[in-house]
């Protein structure tokens, strides 16, 4: 496995302890700051690296959370010295009003506020024996959608067209209905007031080792990857008006 520096084994360690404590809850609270301290903290997989493979293999799992999900939170906390408000309000507030950023930082904040958010959500609906969409997802996907197959085509499709680097998402409002849009770089929907139910990463740090220029093949392969039970918990949090991340 890659080595950590210390700092980011503080950070896996202090999360890991926060899992154990209260495994359900760990995501969520890892995107909001740490009681007491103000800094961010890298949340801890809930899956071996190799869980994936050979969809994702652990080498590109590996680097891309322990390097470069690890330096959106740093980059996080170097800013959050200066400005402490960046800790003290929830993600959501200053992602939904990075114009109260200060000027020098607010690109900065965008993208790595936006990446840790981003990653946050997609360590989250990712699992191995992820089963199978059901019970309101599922009908929502059939209603504003047009069913599974059409779903994952028009989804691929979306993230392949996806121009240089940036996420595909699967979008949900406060009713539950359904959409598919596209953000660039490390842009979050909670930018634009809205909230992703799902996505996907087409930076080619996500796939790169494995599938090279072969976007269209990873987007394929990664539905191997996806837990469909936490997606069913972030549906029924969106309609409840409780999804942060």
């Amino acid at each position: 496995m890659l080595s950590m520096s210390r700092r980011q084994l503080m950070f896996a360690a202090t999360g890991m302890a926060a899992a154990v404590a209260a495994p359900r809850l760990a995501f969520a609270q890892a995107a909001t700051p740490t009681a007491g301290n103000g800094a961010f903290i890298l949340p801890p997989l809930t899956y071996p690296v190799n869980a994936f493979e050979p969809n994702i293999d652990a080498r590109t799992m590996e680097i891309h959370h322990d390097k470069h999900h690890a330096a959106y939170v740093a980059n996080m906390n170097t800013f959050a010295k200066d400005t402490p408000m960046l800790a003290e309000k929830p993600l959501v507030e200053v992602l939904g009003n990075l114009s109260s950023v200060p000027d020098a930082i607010r690109t900065g904040v965008r993208n790595n506020l936006g990446g840790h958010a981003n990653h946050t959500m997609f360590w989250q609906i990712m699992g191995p024996n992820g089963g199978k969409p059901e019970g309101e997802v599922l009908a929502a996907i059939d209603r504003d959608l047009g069913g599974m197959e059409k779903f994952q085509t028009d989804f691929n499709a979306a993230g392949g067209r996806q121009f240089g680097s940036g996420w595909v998402f699967v979008i949900v409002d406060k009713s539950g209905k359904l959409s598919i849009e596209t953000r660039p770089n490390q842009d979050n929907p909670i930018m634009d007031g809205k909230r992703a139910l799902m996505g996907n990463d087409v930076w080619e740090h996500a796939y790169y080792l494995t599938y090279q220029n072969r976007r269209a093949d990873y987007l394929k392969a990664w539905w191997n990857t996806v837990n469909w039970t936490k997606i069913g918990e972030r549906y029924t949090a969106a309609k409840a008006g409780t999804l942060a991340v």
